[in-house]
């Protein structure tokens, strides 16, 4: 088959995004490669010429994807509605997979969805960046989950209401999920706070992902993610308290902790001592002590100066050698980006942990300062874009932690 063929054949349009495939050349002619892609409504597909340039790592992610509904503009809800709101999907795991997938790793995202239109459009939206679909669910107990975003601005914040009880992921019993099929040759597994908050048989879900990864040899990450809105499944327990034991139980699993000093306090009860000269470092110290399987923290550092100027910075504590790496750096002296307009806060936090997981895969981006450079520099680049998903590409976000932060036009 000619490249051009190729190119117009109907089967290929389901191949990977282009920024995702390259040609191979070797001595002036093609190395035909086969792709196999998975697909829960397709069947298998096999696109010829390409492979999927990916780190060496195979991403599995887990939790609740929703539909996300926006006000337009800086609009309040008493002013948008009755009226048209933006609609996208949205969850914290999935933009993970999604940003993952866009830097050309190989990402699953794992949940459960209800059988109707509105799920297949998300699905397909999910395929089209290149995450792996086939371990999503469909069942027809639960919904699909809602939330409503009103965007702030200056020194109005953004405000949040969730519409997502009894979702499908919320309500689907662990054992209904194939793990070996799962996990098979999987690196990483990302969980979240956010799951186990949602209802009490999504924290046993979760518990249950985190026992079966862990006895396949798989790492674990865990994003903290603490939302005081949703830890309200057990009305006996205040929702600080409900989810700090959930929480407690899930954490010595955990290799890659990402998360906050508030994250700390919350959960842990963790705060720096009085007068540490490096409080993050005490923190770490402190978490890893508590749970000494963890090798590595990371927290992104965030002064909120308005709802449309932050400052944004990234540490990772490595427990190994006992050293924290700051970034982003000038002339080896930490100095946060300044984002002085913000377009969408929200999956800030999302691009940080999946830039994290990218880096610590490959093999040019592993080193302790290059995975926080860059994760930091992906978190920076998300507050520019609408949406949850960080579609920044790697040559961009390499570009601005190696310096370039003008936002100059490429031409």
């Amino acid at each position: 088959m000619s490249i051009s063929a190729l190119n117009k054949s109907q089967d290929n349009k389901h191949c990977m995004p282009a920024h995702l495939l390259r040609f191979h050349f070797y001595h002036s002619s093609v190395n035909a490669t086969l792709l196999k892609r998975n697909s829960s409504q397709q069947g298998d597909r096999f696109c010829i010429g390409y492979e999927r340039i990916r780190s060496m790592s195979r991403i599995v992610t887990l939790g609740e994807i929703m539909c996300r509904l926006a006000t337009p503009g800086f609009k309040r809800f008493g002013q948008a509605m009755p009226g048209t709101l933006e609609t996208t999907f949205a969850g914290a795991e999935a933009s993970v997979a999604v940003s993952l997938a866009y830097l050309g790793a190989e990402a699953a995202f794992v949940t459960a969805m209800p059988v109707h239109p509105i799920a297949e459009a998300c699905i397909s939206q999910l395929r089209s960046f290149g995450v792996d679909t086939k371990h999503i669910l469909r069942t027809s107990e639960g919904r699909l989950g809602l939330f409503f975003l009103e965007q702030g601005s200056n020194q109005r914040p953004a405000n949040v209401i969730y519409d997502r009880e009894n979702s499908s992921v919320a309500i689907t019993p662990a054992e209904d999920y194939d793990w070996d099929s799962i996990f098979e040759e999987a690196d990483w597994f990302l969980v979240s706070g956010i799951t186990p908050a949602i209802s009490k048989n999504a924290a046993h879900l979760t518990k249950v992902a985190l026992q079966e990864a862990t006895s396949r040899g798989v790492k674990v990450a865990c994003d903290m993610n603490y939302r005081s809105k949703l830890w309200n499944w057990d009305k006996e327990l205040t929702p600080r308290k409900l989810a700090s034991q959930t929480m407690r139980e899930l954490l010595p699993y955990v290799t890659l902790f990402l998360g906050g000093l508030e994250d700390a306090l919350a959960i842990l009860d963790i705060s720096p001592d009085e007068n540490s000269e490096d409080p993050r470092l005490n923190v770490s110290r402190k978490i890893t002590q508590l749970y000494p399987q963890m090798t590595h923290i990371a927290m992104s550092l965030r002064e909120s100066y308005s709802a449309s100027h932050n400052s944004l910075g990234g540490m990772l504590y490595v427990r190994e050698s006992d050293k924290t790496y700051y970034a982003p750096q000038t002339e080896e002296q930490y100095e946060p980006y300044q984002i002085t307009n913000i377009v969408d806060r929200l999956g800030g936090g999302d691009a940080f942990t999946a830039g994290m997981l990218f880096a610590m895969g490959d093999s040019q981006l592993n080193d302790p300062q290059s995975s926080i450079s860059f994760a930091t520099a992906a978190s920076c680049l998300a507050h520019s874009l609408e949406g949850d998903y960080n579609l920044s590409t790697r040559k961009e976000i390499e570009s601005l932690m190696h310096g370039q932060r003008s936002g100059r036009v490429n031409r």
